[in-house]
C-alpha cells in the first residue's frame, strides 16, 4: 500500500450525524457565495476507463476549500501530488502525497488544499458505462440515507444468509 504520510489531527468525539449536518451546512453557506465553484469548475478533471473501471483524476490548485459529494460505494483513492487537510464524520486528518486510502460508503469530505493537488479515485464500472451522468448516478448519493441499507434490506440479506 502507498500510504506514507497521514497525520491524525483529531478523532471526532461528536456523533457522526452532527458532523454530517455541519458539513451540509458549510456546503450550503459556501454554495451561496458568489465566488463559489461547482463540479468541473473546481479544477481540471480527467476521466479514464479500463476494463470494468472508471478512473477520475482531479487536479486542484493550492488554497481551495472543497466540499465533496456523498460517495455511495467503497473505492480506493490516491493522492498523487499535494498536501490536504480533510474533515469527515470520523474526524480531521492531514495527508501528503504519495498517499492511498479507501473511501467508505457515506463519505462526504471537506478538503483544504495546502499545495497544488492531484486526487485520483477508481470505481468499479462492470457494465463499462462511459456516460458521465450515468456513472455519477451510480457512484454518488443524493443524501446519506442512500448509502446505507434500510432495516428491511438488512432483514432480507439476513434471511437470504448473504
Amino acid at each position: 500500500m502507498i500510504e506514507t504520510s497521514k497525520i491524525i489531527i483529531r478523532k471526532a468525539n461528536i456523533p457522526k450525524e452532527l458532523i454530517r449536518k455541519g458539513i451540509l451546512n458549510l456546503e450550503a453557506k459556501i454554495s451561496s457565495m458568489p465566488e463559489a465553484m461547482f463540479g468541473d469548475d473546481v479544477g481540471e478533471l480527467k476521466h479514464s476507463f479500463g476494463d470494468g473501471l472508471y478512473i477520475r483524476e482531479l487536479t486542484v490548485p493550492k488554497g481551495l476549500l472543497i466540499v465533496t459529494k456523498i460517495h455511495k460505494k467503497s473505492h480506493p483513492y490516491f493522492l498523487l501530488k499535494g498536501d490536504c487537510s480533510i474533515l469527515t464524520d470520523e474526524g480531521i486528518i492531514r495527508i501528503k502525497a504519495p498517499y492511498s486510502g479507501i473511501t467508505k460508503p457515506g463519505t462526504k469530505r471537506v478538503v483544504y488544499t495546502h499545495e497544488d493537488t492531484i486526487w485520483t479515485t477508481v470505481h468499479l464500472n462492470i457494465d463499462n458505462i462511459t456516460d458521465l451522468l450515468e456513472i455519477e448516478e451510480e457512484i454518488i448519493a443524493k443524501n446519506f440515507d442512500e448509502c446505507f441499507p434500510t432495516n428491511e434490506e438488512i432483514l432480507k440479506l439476513t434471511e437470504a444468509k448473504i
